[in-house]
């Protein structure tokens, strides 16, 4: 008599998604010596969207301007696996042309393209932020949230792989604040990008795939966002 085993669950045998970054065992100090990373370690996988979180102080910028390569990591290693796109607190920090067109081109001009593919570039980069309407719009005349979201087409524009937002909500109001982390999470699931947001607004977490909690720049838990959320409600300052 032949036995047939039962079959394993397909869990089991599930592959483990492509690292899209890997942080390993990473150190940073100010020139006064101030320590603001201390052997941080984390990875992000392909396809996900991740939060960051901690509260001031904590090495949740200073990370992430490591991974954007804004700073050089002193010790230990970081490894990306595709091109980054960074979006900073304040998007009047990285919009420089006058219209919401032009300023999305801007960043295509290194790639010497011609004048039609700049162009489907451009409309494909607004379109998924649902902004093509407004391309022709003065930077002056948009919402908190409108700029940030034509950082995030700039960044789709030069075909990044990797979304690093560092607080893109800190400055927008509420309404704003949801809309924005909503686009960010279908672009993600959409468009197959990996994304790292920084935050301190546990709301946020509602959106993301999986948090990491940052305290004295070591991260000291991640897992499920809700159970991170949960754990922190009491104690954590937003």
């Amino acid at each position: 008599m032949t036995i047939i085993p039962p079959p394993f669950p397909e869990s089991r045998f599930a592959a483990k998604p492509p690292t899209a970054i890997a942080v390993e065992d990473v150190s940073f100090y100010w020139p006064s010596g101030a320590s603001v990373l201390r052997h941080c370690s984390l990875e992000v996988d392909q396809g996900k969207f991740c939060m960051l979180l901690g509260n001031n102080g904590s090495g949740k910028s200073t990370l992430l301007r490591l991974l954007a390569q804004l700073l050089a990591n002193q010790t230990g290693s970081i490894r990306l696996s595709g091109p980054v796109g960074f979006v900073f607190q304040n998007p009047d920090h990285q919009l420089v042309m006058p219209t919401v067109g032009a300023d999305v081109a801007f960043g295509l001009v290194k790639e010497k393209l011609s004048e039609a593919q700049m162009n489907k570039r451009v409309e494909d980069a607004l379109s998924a932020v649902n902004l093509w309407h407004l391309q022709r719009r003065p930077i002056y005349a948009l919402s908190g949230g409108q700029k940030q979201r034509v950082a995030i087409a700039g960044a789709i524009a030069q075909n990044c792989q990797i979304l690093l937002l560092d607080e893109p909500t800190a400055l927008l109001d509420p309404d704003s604040q949801i809309d924005l982390v909503r686009q960010v999470q279908a672009l993600v699931k959409s468009r197959g990008l990996t994304a790292l947001w920084v935050t301190h607004r546990l709301a946020e977490l509602d959106y993301c795939d999986y948090a990491f909690l940052l305290e004295n720049g070591e991260v000291s838990d991640r897992g499920d966002p809700q159970r991170l959320k949960a754990k922190l409600k009491t104690s954590y300052i937003e």
